[in-house]
């Protein structure tokens, strides 16, 4: 089953670490890319800081276009950073990656994902 491994954290929380905290946190994601690609095919993600977003919010009347918005707006200081998604045997071998990457400065979400169509490319 495909699962999706969610990344959670305070955006600029990694770059305040002291250096060698920084490289234990990128040898966890290292290592888990090297997993999984010995593995087969996976997906790995890294979204651009929150300041960067541009939000749609929905139409104030029908046939309206959306407003768009310089974003996030969300009321908390946790934001969406990244996710990696393969395909693993059931929950407990997709946790089992996840705690691989897992460290103080990122919660992590595991969740059974179902593809909806599309191809992600890496050229």
């Amino acid at each position: 089953m495909l699962y999706a491994i969610t990344i959670y954290g305070e955006a600029g929380v990694f770059d305040t670490l002291p250096k060698a905290r920084q490289d234990e946190v990128m040898a966890g994601h290292g290592a888990l890319q090297e997993a999984l690609g010995a593995r087969g095919e996976f997906v790995s993600i890294k979204l651009m800081p929150p300041t960067s977003a541009v939000m749609l919010d929905p139409a104030q009347e029908a046939g309206q276009p959306p407003l768009i918005v310089d974003g996030p707006f969300a009321e908390t200081k946790e934001s969406f950073l990244g996710f990696y998604a393969a395909e693993f045997a059931d929950l407990e071998e997709a946790l089992q990656f996840a705690g691989m990457i897992s460290s103080p400065v990122a919660r992590l979400e595991v969740r059974p994902v179902a593809w909806a169509g599309g191809a992600i490319s890496s050229g």
